[in-house]
C-alpha cells in the first residue's frame, strides 16, 4: 500500500502535465498570404524566379568629371558589375561597348545635377545611380538584366 500511492500520484501527476501540455501547445500559424501566393505559381514562374544569377564585370573602370561651370572639380574612378540571369554573360560583353556608352551617358548626367558633390555616397543617391544605370540597362538588354552592382567608387578632387 505504501507504493501504491506514490504510484497514483505520478500517473495521475504526469496524465494532468500531459493533458495540459496537449490543451495549452501553440496552434501551428496559419499560412501567410506570400506562402499562398507562391503555391498558386506556375511551375515556370518558380522556375524563372529560381534561375541562377551570374555576376559581369565590366573590364574597364568608369572615370566622371565633376565640374563646377567650366572648371573640373574632382574626378570619379567607378567600377560596374551587372548581374544577368544564368548564361547570358556573353551576350553582355558582346554589347559592353554600347551599354560603356550609355553608363556615361548616365554617370555624366548624375555628375551634372550634382550627385557625386558633398556626401555622394549616402544610401539614397546610390540608390538612385543604381536605379538609372538599371533602366538604362534594361532598356538596351532588356530582363536579362537582374541588378546593377558598384563594385568601386572613389572621387579625387583636383
Amino acid at each position: 500500500m505504501k507504493f501504491i500511492i506514490p504510484l497514483v500520484g505520478l500517473l495521475l501527476g504526469s496524465g494532468a502535465g500531459v493533458g495540459a501540455g496537449l490543451v495549452l501547445a501553440p496552434t501551428p500559424a496559419p499560412e501567410t498570404e506570400a506562402s499562398e501566393a507562391e503555391a498558386s505559381k506556375a511551375p515556370e514562374a518558380k522556375a524563372a524566379e529560381e534561375a541562377p544569377v551570374e555576376l559581369v564585370s565590366l573590364n574597364n573602370q568608369f572615370v566622371v568629371p565633376v565640374t563646377d561651370g567650366e572648371r573640373v572639380n574632382a574626378l570619379v574612378v567607378l567600377s560596374i558589375g551587372l548581374e544577368v540571369t544564368g548564361g547570358q554573360s556573353a551576350a553582355i560583353y558582346s554589347h559592353e561597348a554600347k551599354l560603356r556608352d550609355i553608363f556615361l551617358q548616365v554617370l555624366f548626367e548624375h555628375a551634372n545635377m550634382g550627385g557625386f558633390s558633398g556626401a555622394f555616397t549616402n544610401a539614397r543617391n546610390l540608390d538612385l545611380l543604381r536605379q538609372s544605370l538599371y533602366d538604362a540597362a534594361t532598356q538596351e538588354m532588356g530582363d536579362q538584366i537582374k541588378g546593377i552592382l558598384i563594385t568601386d567608387l572613389a572621387r579625387q578632387d583636383v
